[in-house]
């Protein structure tokens, strides 16, 4: 089954090239165009998208501000930004408020699909560039103990707390407690946060 994605884009050429690369995909087909923020969350609504993609300055609702909405409506939503800022900051609240991918705006079409389909099977997906602006805004070193290590994985794949249970034949409540001390030995409040260190550290295998 194709991958059904909603285009959030404010620069019609932008939207335009976008279409172009994915309408060449037999297994991504385009659901919905919005050219800002608000009727880009209007459109989730409507078009229940397996992706979104979107930039970060559009229009009244910013991307921020979007994407926060549309996880507000369903906490699984899958969102991959294409935005012309690369900064540390933007980067780091995009993620923060949800996404799972962030591309700047000359990736090339290749990695473009290629981030889509990595969110899609419900993994985040951040280049080296990405990574790079990420580890400029810590410097952490943990340890962790195996299973803590383990926990600490399926977080930053995005799992919950169920799906860890299950995955690691443990009890939820035992996942709860790896969560917390994952987060405590980490200085995290959160696990977005977990993961984001995760992966600029190099604390987990990236897939």
């Amino acid at each position: 089954m194709a991958i059904r994605v909603l285009l959030i884009e404010d620069h019609f050429l932008a939207r335009m090239a976008l279409r172009s690369v994915l309408s060449e995909r037999s297994d991504i087909v385009i659901v919905g165009e919005a050219s800002d923020g608000a009727s880009g969350v209007e459109l989730y609504q409507k078009c229940a998208p397996d992706v979104t993609v979107m930039d970060l300055r559009l229009p009244g609702v910013n991307g921020f501000e979007a994407i926060a909405a549309i996880r507000k409506l369903c906490k699984t939503a899958k969102i991959a930004v294409l935005s012309n800022y690369e900064g540390s900051e933007d980067i780091y609240r995009a993620i923060r408020n949800g996404a799972m991918a962030y591309l700047t705006k000359d990736a090339s079409g290749e990695e473009v699909v290629e981030a889509i389909v990595t969110v899609h099977r419900g993994m985040r997906y951040l280049p080296p560039i990405a990574r790079d602006r990420l580890a400029e805004r810590t410097s952490l070193v943990v340890e962790l103990t195996p299973r803590e290590h383990e926990v600490l994985t399926c977080i930053t794949r995005g799992h919950s707390n169920r799906d860890i249970a299950e995955q690691l034949h443990i009890a939820e409540k035992t996942v709860r407690l790896h969560v917390s001390s994952v987060l405590d030995k980490m200085g995290v409040r959160d696990r977005t946060q977990a993961a984001i260190y995760a992966i600029q550290r190099g604390l987990v295998h990236w897939e």
